[in-house]
């Protein structure tokens, strides 16, 4: 080891999705982090194309849902079931958890996006890049995680040169076989083997065979159980996945004219031109971490729960964990909130990762209720209520700031409740209309927190409320 052991406030261990959305959210909290990660760029493959209400959401608050929206593909957000894609037009859609365009609306000031990690990755790396507390560094490698005596914790880093840093806190968002988790001793339930596929990635003009019947993911239905098609990128940049035994060793890797065969008969287009450019053999598993923290350490993302593509919730799950506890460690390291704030952490996200896991582990796992799937994505937040200001209408969810949100009725004639002077309280006015649609009186108030939960409400008027014991206590939901 050499040079200065240089100290953050925080230092994140991998910068896939979760990594980059704690860094965010840190970052907007005047936070010092490093994040780390030994891959040299984001990633190149789509891995997940749906980002959720949920995952929207935050990228509209982070000012990057109109890059999004630039890079996402214009597709219908609930699969299609169909024989053949030449056969589109007999098909049927499939439920699978996101709302359709119409029923966000209703819902939510954005909409789910069909967007490729690939397209995601690179906007969430620059906005974290662009925080002055934020240090990214690629091609470097933890190799040990030390807690000493004085407190916080040492890592051993390697990369252009082996070094060491210090960290009042450690987050683990470094994928499926988390270094961090080993470090901690962490043990994981799950079952490695769930699924195997192959997916073939290849570009092919498979629009022209649908036509109008854009969606985000095709189920074929035809004699071959278990194949779907895929749409990666504009224009014509395409997955087909089929069942595949991964134990199989190159020798045995199909042909490129093989492949290329199976996806003109699965598109029922005998003439199509195909032009294959990887095939990736791939094993679904899932594993459920038996605690996200570890003292000052914490899990997210696939560091903490593995699920399989099913449904599609492994990435949007990940990004509200990083936005979860980044709030809550930057509310602590602001000194607005006190250590007990982070226990609601697992506290709040395991039922959402156990709900996912579980539900991805079942073969008809891409098949549930829109009500079901918002439930998980974006369920105990606050109702989206379009409010009048002067540069226009704005969301309610729009109005949440780092701290803390009242929303108080035309009549409110109260202060700010007792036991949360140490973060900062914007107050916002609603009328009467829109008070009603949170669920207010006219004299009435309730207390968000930055995610959209209510801390309180308030609703009898003429006084002053207040709320008895500790900030933080009543800040974690229990």
């Amino acid at each position: 080891m050499s040079g200065q052991v240089e100290t953050f406030d925080v230092v994140v261990v991998g910068a896939g999705p979760a990594g980059l959305a704690s860094a965010i959210t840190l970052g907007s909290h005047g936070v010092e982090v490093l994040v780390i990660d030994k891959r040299l760029a984001p990633s190149t493959l789509p891995r997940s194309t749906t980002a959720s209400t949920g995952t929207m959401e935050l990228l509209r608050r982070w000012g990057l849902e109109g890059a999004a929206r630039e890079r996402a593909m214009d597709v219908a957000l609930h699969p299609w079931a169909t024989e053949t894609m030449a056969g589109a037009d007999a098909g049927q859609a499939v439920d699978a958890g996101f709302p359709t365009r119409e029923q966000a609306a209703l819902i939510s000031p954005t909409a789910p996006a069909a967007l490729g990690q690939d397209e995601l990755e690179p906007l969430l790396e620059a906005r974290a890049r662009s925080l002055a507390g934020v240090r990214i560094e690629r091609g470097v490698e933890l190799t040990a995680l030390e807690r000493p005596s004085e407190g916080g914790y040492l890592l051993a880093l390697a990369g252009p040169r082996k070094r060491q840093v210090r960290a009042r806190y450690v987050v683990g968002a470094d994928g499926p076989r988390s270094r961090i988790r080993q470090e901690l001793g962490i043990a994981t339930e799950g079952s490695e083997t769930v699924a195997e596929r192959l997916t073939v990635h290849f570009r092919a003009p498979i629009w022209n065979l649908v036509g109008d019947r854009r969606h985000v993911i095709y189920f074929l239905t035809g004699e071959q159980e278990g194949e779907s098609f895929l749409p990666a990128g504009e224009p014509d940049r395409w997955v087909f996945a089929l069942p595949w035994d991964a134990s199989k060793g190159d020798s045995d890797r199909p042909t490129a004219a093989l492949m290329k065969r199976w996806i003109r008969d699965a598109a029922g287009d005998p003439g199509l031109p195909v032009e294959i450019e990887r095939s990736i053999p791939v094993t679904f598993g899932i594993g459920l971490a038996e605690r996200f923290r570890d003292g000052d350490t914490f899990l997210i993302g696939d560091a903490a729960h593995r699920v399989t593509p099913r449904g599609g919730t492994g990435l949007n799950t990940a990004i509200r964990d990083g936005f979860d506890l980044g709030w809550k460690l930057g509310w602590v390291l602001r000194g607005w909130a006190g250590d007990d704030l982070l226990e609601s952490y697992e506290r709040e996200r395991r039922p959402v990762a156990e709900f996912n896991t579980e539900r991805t582990a079942r073969p008809d796992g891409s098949i549930l209720p829109t009500s079901f799937g918002l439930n998980a994505d974006i369920g105990g937040r606050i109702a989206h209520v379009w409010v009048a200001r002067d540069h226009g209408l704005v969301s309610t969810l729009d109005l949440l700031g780092e701290g803390l949100t009242l929303f108080a009725g035309p009549d409110w004639d109260g202060s700010v409740p007792r036991g949360y002077e140490s973060a900062p309280v914007a107050v916002e006015r609603l009328d009467a209309i829109t008070a009603v649609g949170l669920g207010l009186t006219a004299e009435g108030s309730m207390l968000v927190r930055p995610d959209g939960r209510p801390v309180g409400l308030w609703n009898l008027g003429g006084g002053k409320p207040s709320v008895s014991g500790h900030a933080s206590s009543a800040l974690a939901s229990r």
